[in-house]
């Protein structure tokens, strides 16, 4: 079965070395940029499919450079219901996406990183799978089942999006899971450390953020 793997870009956090994002960006089917993501789309010499936002952050020099380049661009009013990332995240399932890849979600505003970690729990309980990615970390939303690549001694922290989540089981970590319930008001999965190269993370009903570090 084929996966339709969408990349969004926000107006976040990247990081000095944009470059690290490289393999993300091959692995896309369709490219969207949330208003200002286009400016790091710009740096990143990619053409997306699709600028969408009202467009309060995207340089001038970049709007123009897209423009010639026939880049669709779907202009919102400034004084709008949705954020310039959810109108993406709109766009990325109106397209077909399976998967959903955020660069730039996170970082610089507290309020904007909840937003938007908040913004694709419909997303994910619809069987979308969702990710942010930041310099130092990746976040997972969960409904089912994550499997972990990294490394021993990676820390990770398990938050509950979602009012609470039941049957939820670590397995691979220094503190294991079974079957635990987490509840908001009770956030003690938190810097967890991976014992090898896998881990498992599985929940029977809720939403879970998963934080990833890799250890340097």
């Amino acid at each position: 079965m084929l996966i339709m793997k969408c990349l969004v870009l926000a107006n976040g956090e990247y990081g000095d070395d944009l470059k690290t994002y490289n393999e993300l960006v091959d692995k896309a089917d369709c490219i969207i940029c949330a208003d200002g993501g286009a400016n790091y789309a710009y740096q990143l010499q990619l053409v997306p499919d699709c600028i969408i936002g009202d467009m309060d952050s995207i340089a001038g020099e970049v709007r123009d450079y897209f423009n010639r380049l026939e880049v669709p661009v779907k202009k919102y009013p400034r004084q709008k219901d949705f954020t310039d990332t959810q109108l993406a995240l709109s766009e990325a399932e109106a397209r077909g996406a399976d998967e959903i890849v955020l660069i730039g979600s996170l970082g610089k505003r507290l309020d904007h990183t909840l937003s938007n970690l908040y913004s694709c729990m419909d997303l994910a309980e619809r069987g979308i799978k969702v990710s942010h990615h930041a310099p130092e970390m990746q976040v997972h939303l969960v409904t089912d089942e994550l499997r972990l690549k990294g490394g021993a001694g990676d820390l990770v922290s398990v938050l509950v999006l979602s009012d609470r989540a039941t049957g939820v089981s670590e397995e691979g970590f220094e503190y294991p899971l079974q079957k635990a319930v987490l509840a908001k008001g009770n956030p003690f999965a938190v810097s967890n450390l991976m014992v090898g190269e896998d881990a498992t993370i599985t929940v029977d009903e809720g939403v879970l953020a998963v934080f990833h570090y890799h250890r340097r």
